[in-house]
């Protein structure tokens, strides 16, 4: 994964999306009006698109994973439906302008290339690393536990190009039952660990989150390093699943970590934090208010 974005985990950056039935529509859908704040990145990566006309500031870049298509290049799924429960080699591409699948990758936090899945209502996620063939096309197990819509997002930099971060659905045929409690919330447990977050997400601006890691009432002062980093946080916007990046920074083996974040819009946002300890590696859940800001640059409490 790569580094260049604003929310993202990893240092590079992880991501998630949104998708059609997201939350079931109990989630504030996001403000598309443009944030006060200029100059900064919305998150995702660069954009290649160009706007018409000649204006003094840029377009507002969009958030990555909302496309399955930037600048050429395109992720193509060989099947995009899998029966849910039941794991399954699943395999795609990376195709280049050309229409040929690109086979030469960049390394970002010890992967050539980092693929989310998320089911539509974000309660399932998985972050996995499939393996490159020499004919270009990807592999890796996966299994859609219950029926329903998924967004799969694939965060990678071809050696001849910029990093950026594809979105493609997933679908899971049956009956579909929703499993995302959406209640705000800032503390997760999980096989006896407590993890809390704290900070706030103001639109525009750039902040910073801080998870804490505590494992029966006991700070972990010994967690151990994932893909280059004691944690990897995964952001995605309630309403679009938008991709979106966080880095953390370096920091001391727990138990906190703290990443710098900074989001395009208002609205809840999904977090997923990714940790290593005891040779597992767990996955926290969070789910965040993005407040409005006020004159004063800072965000106010709903």
């Amino acid at each position: 994964m790569r580094s260049g974005l604003k929310l993202g985990a990893f240092g590079g950056g992880l991501a998630v999306l949104f998708g059609g039935a997201l939350w079931v529509g109990a989630l504030a859908a996001p403000d598309t009006t443009p944030p006060k704040t200029a100059g900064h990145e919305a998150g995702g990566h660069e954009a290649g698109g160009h706007g018409e006309g000649a204006h003094s500031a840029a377009p507002a870049k969009a958030p990555g994973g909302l496309q399955v298509a930037e600048q050429g290049i395109s992720l193509v799924p060989e099947s995009a439906t899998l029966d849910p429960g039941e794991k399954t080699d699943f395999r795609f591409s990376v195709l280049g302008p050309d229409g040929r699948p690109i086979t030469g990758y960049r390394t970002e936090h010890e992967k050539k290339l980092h693929f989310i899945v998320v089911s539509r209502d974000l309660g399932h996620f998985q972050h996995l690393h499939p393996e490159l063939g020499g004919d270009g096309r990807w592999s890796v197990p996966l299994d859609l536990p219950a029926a329903g819509t998924y967004r799969a997002f694939a965060d990678f930099a071809p050696d001849s190009g910029p990093a950026m971060t594809l979105g493609v659905d997933l679908f899971a045929p049956g009956e579909y039952r929703p499993t995302l409690t959406t209640t705000p919330s800032r503390t997760a447990t999980v096989d006896g660990y407590t993890v809390s977050l704290t900070g706030d997400l103001v639109p525009g601006s750039a902040g910073s989150l801080t998870v804490s890691v505590a494992k029966d009432g006991r700070p972990v002062t010994d967690l151990e390093p994932y893909l280059g980093a004691y944690g990897h946080l995964v952001a995605l916007r309630g309403g679009d699943l938008a991709y979106l990046h966080v880095h953390p920074e370096a920091s001391a083996a727990g138990p906190e970590i703290t990443f710098h974040t900074e989001v395009p819009s208002r609205g809840d946002y999904r977090l997923f934090l990714d940790f290593k300890h005891a040779g597992t590696v767990r996955t926290a859940d969070f789910t965040v208010r993005a407040n409005e800001t006020t004159e004063s640059g800072h965000g106010h409490s709903h």
